[in-house]
């Protein structure tokens, strides 16, 4: 099979479309034929070494843990599925042909493969954050990086759960920021008075890195209200930095329910093929996203 890998830390150039045996599943696992794999700022930390010492690879390596696919095989041990079924979830090496997955569930009436492949991570991310934060219905969470995927699913979430957010997001995505029930400010100079002008602020997420963990602490008053899924020094501030997955299992039967609900819709942006992962790497690592970018197979 073909999949998308890496022998060396480093830049995008470091990734390689390289032949590779089509994985064992193994006990409590399945494996899928790839659709579309989500894309995500992990992938690329990842890559570049960041997390060694939080999700630390032995190389080479393959990229991705996000995945949307048909069941091609099933581990010992599992239930509920069956080969041919169409399923999304979280694995390993999933910009490939075939990759194991070790949560999932099926893919929500409408969805597309390029749409089910952008949910897994994200809605576990937003979902994980939100509750360390410890934010709670009535109050009011301030997302800085509003536009992304996580942010997405966190703006829905927590209109859902009764939640007001403030969101800082690029000038070109006020609207859309808005639309998923936000009140929006832009970034740069004075966007802390402009935050303070939208309404108190109980608690702050960082899911840019933009070097923000000082102000949002400011801004909420208590560091403990404060979490970063992209700045690994936001402890120095005595914010938290959140790096450890949660329940995924649990998120994608929440993320179903909402979809159901009709409380969840994460727009895929741009898709990539296989042998473009170097650019999809380029533009997330760009930032100003809306939404997802996919990988399809």
């Amino acid at each position: 099979m073909k999949r998308v890998s890496f022998a060396e830390f480093g830049g995008p150039d470091v990734l390689r479309l390289t032949d590779a045996e089509v994985p064992d599943p193994g006990p409590g696992r399945i494996r899928v034929a790839v659709r579309a794999a989500g894309v995500n700022p992990v992938d690329w930390r990842i890559r570049e070494g960041q997390f060694q010492h939080v999700r630390p690879v032995v190389l080479p390596a393959g990229v991705g843990q996000d995945a949307a696919g048909v069941v091609d095989e099933v581990g010992a041990g599992v239930s509920g599925v069956e080969v041919g079924d169409l399923v999304f979830g979280r694995g390993s090496g999933t910009y490939a042909e075939f990759a194991v997955l070790s949560a999932w569930a099926p893919i929500p009436e409408g969805l597309t493969f390029e749409e089910a492949a952008g949910y897994p991570s994200v809605v576990e991310t937003a979902l994980r954050v939100i509750g360390q934060s410890g934010v709670r219905p009535g109050q009011t969470l301030l997302v800085s990086g509003a536009s992304g995927g996580v942010g997405s699913a966190v703006l829905q979430i927590a209109r859902d759960r009764g939640i007001t957010v403030i969101a800082t997001a690029g000038a070109a995505n006020q609207e859309y920021v808005r639309g998923l029930g936000a009140l929006a400010t832009t970034y740069g100079d004075g966007w802390v008075e402009r935050v303070r002008g939208l309404g108190r602020v109980d608690a702050a997420l960082d899911l840019a890195g933009a070097g923000v963990i000082r102000e949002l602490v400011e801004l909420t008053g208590d560091p403990r209200t404060v979490v970063s899924i992209a700045d690994l020094g936001a402890p120095e501030h005595g914010a938290r930095f959140s790096g450890v997955t949660g329940d995924v299992p649990a998120a994608l039967a929440e993320a179903c329910d909402l979809i159901a609900r009709g409380r969840l819709s994460i727009p895929v942006e741009r898709t990539y093929a296989l042998a473009e992962a170097a650019a999809a790497h380029i533009d997330s690592q760009a930032g100003h996203t809306r939404g997802r970018r996919v990988v399809i197979v």
